[in-house]
């Protein structure tokens, strides 16, 4: 059954992080179907952020371990090549829906790409913070990307 959940990312240095790390927590437990996010501009600016999920999603605690990479390896010159090409993918990608760009992946869930290398799209749930949103949304973007590198 699908659920609807709202999160308010406040822009204000003191909130930004409680808030994000909530997001993120919000996140890593449930499957989200869609996220939709706006602006909100007033007394005090913010992100409203609506996530629809799937409730029966299993739980954090019986998750499949996911690939998340180290990052206190050091990478090769092909996965800096891979990592500086998503940065940039994301970046526009950001741009272009005017969300923030942790909002299409985070710097960890990059670098887990650059790491794994999935050779297809159904790979990317192989790594952890890639559900059925962010394969639906930019999948076949970031193989296409690894691809051409």
């Amino acid at each position: 059954m699908m659920k609807v959940k709202i999160l308010k990312i406040r822009l204000s240095e003191e909130f930004q992080n409680h808030d994000e790390q909530q997001l993120n927590r919000f996140l890593r437990q449930h499957e989200v179907i869609k996220i939709t996010s706006s602006m909100i501009n007033g007394s005090e600016n913010f992100w409203s952020v609506i996530i629809y999920y799937d409730e029966e999603y299993p739980t954090v605690h019986e998750k499949k371990n996911k690939y998340t990479a180290d990052s206190e390896l050091p990478l090769n010159s092909d996965e800096v090549k891979i990592l500086d090409s998503l940065r940039l993918w994301r970046n526009e990608k950001a741009k272009q829906q005017n969300l923030p760009s942790y909002f299409i992946a985070t710097n960890k869930e990059l670098l887990s790409i650059a790491k794994y290398k999935p050779a297809k799209k159904e790979q990317l749930s192989d790594i952890k913070g890639f559900g059925r949103h962010k394969i639906e949304n930019y999948g076949m973007e970031i193989i296409g990307l690894l691809e051409n590198i």
